[in-house]
């Protein structure tokens, strides 16, 4: 954001927007703040590509005669500020009638019930709609290993999407340790608050132990969304783009590349809806039996021939990246099979750059929200934990991820779909309603709802 004070003459502020897009800025709203007979002040939004291109644009309108920039901020660390999310009563304290029943004397008859009776710990406190999000900081998006502090503007941005979105009330908590033991040891003393956990940002294999060992000793739901959220919106995105190019999932040649947190969860669950031909890569290329060191996840997924990347997708109906950018060559999606499916999903650079691989897919799709098919967890975990906390499951299991995919997909009409919308948008407001759904009825067939 640029506040500029110009002459108030005709002709200066094409100047300035001239400027500005020679060095390839892409000017947003502009707002007029004062106007004289002589000067006029204006805010300009800008968006550029990075910090330093963001500086070159200063420069350029710096060098203007008669224009003088009154200030300038970076807009995201502006809406950073302070934080992203609050706590506020749900109940007004009017006088001494209130703070009476709400705090003491009052909440001791509450107290007391709740002692009696465990059970209504979930009708008479926020636990039946509040989740905690943890992370430890080591795998902030594709950022590394940051530490607590550097993944808390993550999980507040996270607790903002489960308000906005599914109603759920979400508060986050950033731990300062990486060990397993800790961290399991840690979530289990907090989770009488919480009506369930997100597990986020934490870096594989220790995420697959996490998750596994709360889920065994915790009787809320669980839920990695780095792994699920991501497997349930790829499959939902697969679902439509089969569809469109008339290919099954049990007869398409897969090959998912990142073999992290992610990569195995989408490989699973792609298993579980019936894929039946995967190939898995990870920075060595394919992930063979005769390899040395591999993880329980990477040796589930091995097969007998290792080779490269390039091996790999040669006669491959879809490519799915959650790994680094760039990996993924204009050559390599030519020796794919005909009308091939990319979900690069590598953010904020994905594997392969959209502009260079249209002209020789059937799809792409990326995780990023300024190119269309954008596969978004937020596509999935509001409404998962929606559903989960409203019928009291005890956890979340595969079979929900299933049913949360399929619900999704089903938001886009047959006739509805094209190679440039395969998934719904995250701001349809369907979404949650029907992942809630789907998670409820398959909880419920799988005897693990309580309500």
């Amino acid at each position: 954001m640029i506040r500029l004070q110009l002459p108030n003459e005709a002709g200066v502020l094409a100047r300035v927007t001239q400027a500005i897009a020679t060095v390839g800025g892409s000017l947003g709203q502009i707002d007029l703040v004062e106007r004289t007979r002589k000067l006029t002040i204006r805010d300009l939004a800008v968006d550029a590509a990075s910090s330093d291109h963001a500086e070159e644009i200063i420069q350029a309108v710096k060098k203007l005669d008669y224009i003088k920039i009154v200030d300038f901020y970076d807009r995201t660390f502006n809406l950073h500020r302070g934080g992203k999310i609050t706590i506020e009563n749900k109940v007004q304290l009017k006088g001494q009638d209130e703070l009476a029943m709400a705090y003491t004397p009052g909440v001791g008859r509450i107290c007391t019930a709740i002692a009696k009776d465990p059970e209504k710990v979930y009708t008479l406190t926020v636990k039946q709609n509040m989740v905690a999000i943890v992370s430890d900081g080591s795998a902030v998006l594709g950022l590394g290993n940051l530490g607590p502090a550097g993944a808390l503007p993550v999980m507040e941005g996270k607790a903002m999407l489960f308000n906005e979105f599914a109603g759920v009330d979400a508060f986050p908590i950033c731990l300062a340790t990486q060990d397993t033991e800790e961290i399991v040891r840690t979530v289990k003393n907090i989770a009488p608050v919480f009506g369930g956990v997100n597990l986020e940002d934490i870096s594989a294999p220790r995420c697959f132990e996490i998750e596994a060992r709360l889920r065994q000793e915790l009787d809320i739901p669980v839920f990695h969304d780095d792994q699920h959220g991501t497997a349930i919106v790829s499959l939902a995105a697969l679902i439509n783009a089969l569809k469109l190019v008339g290919k099954s999932i049990e007869e398409v040649r897969i090959v998912m590349n990142g073999a992290g947190a992610a990569g195995v969860a989408v490989a699973r669950l792609l298993r579980l809806a019936g894929a039946r031909y995967i190939s898995m890569c990870d920075s060595k290329g394919i992930i063979s039996r005769d390899r040395s060191g591999l993880t329980e996840q990477k040796l589930e997924f091995a097969v007998d021939k290792g080779g490269s990347l390039a091996d790999a997708v040669v006669g491959a109906d879809v490519f799915i990246g959650v790994s680094v950018p760039g990996v993924l060559t204009v050559d390599m999606v030519r020796s794919m099979a005909p009308e091939p499916i990319v979900f690069a999903m590598s953010n904020p650079v994905p594997e392969i750059q959209p502009e260079i691989a249209r002209d020789h897919v059937a799809v792409i799709a990326t995780g990023r929200s300024d190119y269309p098919n954008q596969i978004n967890n937020v596509l999935a975990f509001p409404g998962v934990f929606r559903g989960a906390l409203d019928c009291r499951a005890k956890t979340i299991t595969q079979s929900m991820y299933l049913e949360a995919a399929k619900a999704i997909a089903s938001l886009v009409e047959t006739s509805e779909i094209n190679r440039e919308n395969i998934i719904p948008s995250v701001f349809d407001r369907r979404v949650v309603t029907a992942v809630s759904a789907a998670v409820q009825q398959a909880a419920r067939q799988e005897g693990i709802a309580r309500a």
